[in-house]
């Protein structure tokens, strides 16, 4: 008797779905009000593609940008960021394919002569959560401008 009720737990908890997370991103050194600050969380098979399947975007604001995620299940996924200057929906790149648009990821993954490794960006994602990145650019201005006038 104890073995029937226990499957049926076990059943119960498994048709329950889990409740879908919120993913709120503070993107740190934006460097302009110029355009949206795009985010994807992505699990390992669409890691540093463009086809993740959560993603949203905010106006970029000089500075930090939040950028909000609704609906993404727990797991384990990456975080990667752009700042879209000009609003042509991808990231621009230059000589050697050095990007020319901020780009971002989550625990600000080091980048080297090439994008950050997996286990670099790696986050657990268990519910509602507020995460932290810094923007990098590797053209022209590193940052927002906080000189006084």
């Amino acid at each position: 008797m104890w073995f029937k009720a226990a499957s049926l737990a076990l059943l119960a908890s498994s048709l329950t779905p889990a409740k879908a997370a919120t993913i709120t991103a503070e993107i740190g050194n934006v460097r302009n009000a110029r355009g949206h600050v795009h985010i994807d969380i992505c699990p390992q098979q669409h890691f540093l593609k463009e086809d993740c399947p959560f993603s949203g975007d905010a106006p970029a604001r000089a500075g930090t940008t939040w950028v909000v995620v609704h609906g993404v299940p727990s797991g384990d996924y990456a975080i990667q960021a752009f700042h879209d200057e000009n609003d042509n929906h991808r990231v621009d790149r230059a000589l050697f394919g050095i990007p020319k648009e901020g780009i971002g990821f989550s625990n600000d993954a080091p980048i080297g002569l090439g994008p950050p490794k997996w286990d670099a960006a790696k986050i657990t994602i268990t519910g509602d959560a507020q995460l932290r990145l810094k923007m990098r650019y590797f053209l022209g201005s590193s940052g927002p401008d906080v000189s006084r006038k």
